[in-house]
């Protein structure tokens, strides 16, 4: 089985990536948070610096793209294949309101007529291998066997599939049933994404689909940094490995000038997951998460280690 990292907004960002790829389990693919397509003729520097390939050393880096306009997929493709990428993931899976409002990310799948559209002007010109992040539909699981159909007729280079509908966000279980039909289906090869939060978790996907070749963690893996490790080499958690990791990601924030301010909203955005790995320090991360000073939120951090020492 292979393992990717789960793209996800303003968390898994290079920062993260190359903290967690120092500190823990390598994965066999990264994804970067979205990339939305603009007319300016390069990338933003916050852009740039996402996938310039020396921020990412050593990690098999996949961009993805956020658009329902195949002209800024293709001028998007064609700007990082600048940079050496010739994998391109596109994102149908995104459930926040303010991007399924615009008809992108699973939005889109709403439009299957479009969607199809969109995915026949890609792939007849693009140059690069293309594979699809989806949910199974934005309402109702039933018609996700039409977009199987619309996806089925493209050569992707991999369908990563997360079994929720639009509407359920994280909420409700993944719906195994619908993915069950997708293996049966055949066609593109497939990775399972979805609620695996612990070891138990992913020996039971890998049980039920064994000839699914691939699994995307997410949310897992950012509460428990150390779970890749836990489920393909039987690691137990490490606290001084998670500190370290901690450690790499909080200055590597600070030594681009943020600010505390801004540095600690990253942190305390990191915490609101990896906080889980800390039970019993309940009074420990409030201090965290009430922290408004640099000084105040590393001692607040070293309570919080070294009750778990």
């Amino acid at each position: 089985m292979k393992y990717y990292l789960a793209p996800l907004e303003g968390i898994t960002t290079r920062i993260y990536r190359k903290a967690y790829h120092a500190c823990f389990a390598p994965m066999d693919k990264y994804f970067t948070p979205f990339l939305s397509p603009h007319t300016k003729k390069g990338f933003t520097a916050k852009e740039l610096a996402e996938i310039l390939p020396e921020n990412n050393e050593g990690m098999y880096l996949v961009p993805q793209i956020l658009t329902n306009r195949s002209e800024d997929f293709l001028r998007t493709e064609e700007k990082l294949a600048y940079y050496g990428y010739d994998e391109i993931n596109l994102n149908l899976g995104c459930p926040s309101k303010t991007v399924v409002s615009k008809g992108r990310g699973s939005g889109f799948l709403a439009d299957p007529e479009g969607l199809d559209r969109f995915l026949d002007e890609v792939f007849s010109k693009t140059k690069a291998r293309i594979s699809i992040k989806t949910r199974i539909e934005r309402d109702d699981p039933e018609e996700f066997e039409c977009l199987l159909k619309i996806y089925g007729q493209y050569p992707l280079e991999e369908l990563i599939i997360h079994p929720r509908v639009q509407k359920d966000f994280y909420r409700n279980r993944p719906n195994l049933e619908v993915f069950e039909a997708a293996v049966e289906a055949g066609g593109s090869p497939l990775c399972y994404n979805g609620d695996i939060c612990s070891k138990e978790d992913a020996e039971a996907v890998e049980r039920r689909f064994p000839s699914v070749p691939a699994c995307m963690i997410g949310r897992g893996i950012i509460a428990d940094p150390g779970l890749l490790g836990e489920i393909t080499r039987g690691e137990k958690r490490d606290y001084s490995r998670l500190r370290r990791f901690h450690n790499l990601v909080y200055e590597e924030y600070r030594s681009l000038g943020m600010g505390d301010r801004n540095v600690l909203f990253k942190m305390k955005e990191l915490w609101c997951y990896m906080g889980n790995s800390f039970p019993g320090s309940g009074k420990q991360l409030k201090r965290i998460k009430k922290a408004e000073k640099a000084d105040r939120y590393e001692e607040a951090v070293d309570a919080c280690f070294a009750g778990d020492a």
